[in-house]
């Protein structure tokens, strides 16, 4: 994309791109390095990226059918889809899209707006797949020493991280601003990111990617907590075993106890529990958090269990602990005092421990941007911004990032969120205000777009931006459907 300048400064250019607004020598970038003056014209560094859908790169077909003519594809779409990225963006706020592309599909006109859009209110959800503990709830997360985010409710195997948005962004030090915008490209780019948690633990995290924990690299994910592990192993612990701890930070399970158990006919073994009793079988609070067994701070399984109960248990009995990861279990028989000595492991118990192992699934940061798209955006593709949101919310009109689905929030505006994982390479930039640069597409019918009041003059075909010199193609690999009539 070329832009002349607007003004100039003996041989330098003033770049309008954002709200910076650059002086820029002949020869060098403004302060993004996403704008340059190339003979006193204002240029975009970046191509801008075009998706095609190709077989070349893509792998295998298996036909489905012996029609000769079939192409490989399950459902017919369009080919070709121009993204964002790369496009300029719509500042100052009255400015059309950079590109607005018309194309004809299965007969019907269709138009995609893209622009890449400039976020101060966005920022990153992270879901680290790990029992291990990273930090009370609300507790600062940083990066470079400065506050960047915070820990959210952790989820069903996974801790939860909310970082940036526009109070770091803006409302902090011009520090913690630079390592906000930092820290969120960087993650949006797929790259790896060091974060320490107040109070809990340090953890590297990078989409797509295991998560790293006080140095040590995750492997799986909890197959359940303690009792939905007893639930789904119970059958085949009976008969080999007389108990079963299942330890976890959440829930620990005791199979003699548990429903699954009393289903199955298995004796009171006389087991006494610390930490707090719910409901049978069911255990809270019976150590602190932390990075040990199940979440926990313990590294001695026994330290969660009291004397067994004499009227019960018997010289003999054999206990199983074990995590929910399968990562920590060990062997108990008790002897004539009814106290638990470690033992050997029979076969048939390792190849339980083992099978739990089997049904975790690997660990792996995922990493989702989340963004409002705002008036002077939405200006950019129709002058009656509120248009857009109502064909947004009716459906009218897709939203994707990158090429990439995006989820669209219900309520007002449009925020979305998109898996970075789902985009193109180097999608993300920024400018120094600082704000995030991502890129948005919105895809809809010509009459829909003509409809609600798009800028109707600046259409052009999709084979005048295909044949472009600053364009780039990549191939569409994505395994989620792009936008499509």
């Amino acid at each position: 994309m070329v832009t002349e300048t607007t003004s100039a400064v003996i041989d330098k250019i003033r770049c309008d791109a954002c709200p910076v607004m650059c002086y820029i020598k002949p020869g060098a970038a403004g302060a993004c390095d996403r704008y340059a003056n190339h003979d006193g014209k204002l240029v975009r560094v970046d191509p801008h990226v075009i998706l095609e859908r190709t077989v070349s790169h893509g792998g295998k077909l298996v036909p489905f059918s012996r029609t000769e003519d079939w192409d490989g594809k399950i459902v017919h779409e369009p080919s070709t889809f121009v993204t964002a990225i790369g496009a300029g963006t719509t500042y100052p706020d009255y400015k059309p899209a950079p590109f607005i592309v018309s194309a004809e599909v299965d007969g019907v006109d269709m138009v995609t707006v893209v622009t890449e859009g400039i976020f101060s209110y966005c920022g990153i959800k992270v879901k680290i797949d790990t029992d291990r503990y990273l930090g009370p709830e609300t507790a600062t997360v940083r990066a470079q020493g400065e506050a960047v985010g915070h820990v959210t409710t952790s989820e069903y195997g996974s801790q939860m991280l909310s970082l940036g948005g526009v109070h770091h962004l803006t409302g902090g030090s011009k520090k913690e601003g630079r390592v906000t915008c930092d820290t969120l490209m960087d993650l949006a780019n797929c790259k790896a990111v060091e974060l320490t948690i107040d109070g809990g633990a340090t953890v590297v995290v990078q989409a797509g990617q295991p998560p790293i924990v006080n140095g040590v690299k995750e492997e799986r994910m909890r197959v359940g907590c303690g009792s939905a592990t007893i639930g789904m192993f119970a059958k085949q612990w009976h008969g080999k075993v007389d108990e079963v701890v299942v330890v976890d930070d959440h829930i620990t399970g005791v199979l003699s106890e548990h429903q699954a158990g009393k289903l199955l006919d298995i004796p009171d073994t006389g087991i006494k529990m610390k930490g707090r009793r719910s409901t049978p079988g069911r255990y809270f609070q019976v150590a602190d958090p932390g990075t040990g067994w199940g979440g926990t701070n313990i590294s001695d399984p026994l330290s969660i269990i009291g004397p067994f109960d004499a009227k019960e248990a018997k010289p003999g009995l054999t206990m199983l602990m074990v995590s929910t990861t399968g990562e920590h279990s060990s062997f108990y028989v008790l002897d004539e005092a009814l106290k638990p000595v470690e033992t050997e492991m029979p076969a048939d118990l390792k190849f339980s421990v083992e099978r739990i192992q089997e049904n975790c699934e690997p660990a792996l940061c995922t990493v989702l941007f989340m963004a409002g798209a705002g008036g002077s955006l939405r200006a950019g593709v129709t002058d009656n911004p509120v248009r857009l949101t109502r064909s947004v919310k009716d459906a009218l009109t897709r939203v994707t990032s990158g090429g990439a689905p995006v989820y669209v929030w219900p309520g007002g505006g449009i925020t979305y969120m998109v898996d970075v994982t789902q985009m193109p390479s180097g999608a993300f930039g920024y400018v120094p205000t600082p704000a995030l640069v991502a890129p948005i597409e919105f895809t809809m019918k010509l009459s829909d777009y003509a409809a609600l009041g798009g800028h109707m003059d600046y259409v052009k075909p999709l084979s005048e931006v295909q044949n472009g010199d600053d364009v780039r193609q990549l191939s569409w690999q994505n395994p989620i459907p792009g936008p499509r009539t």
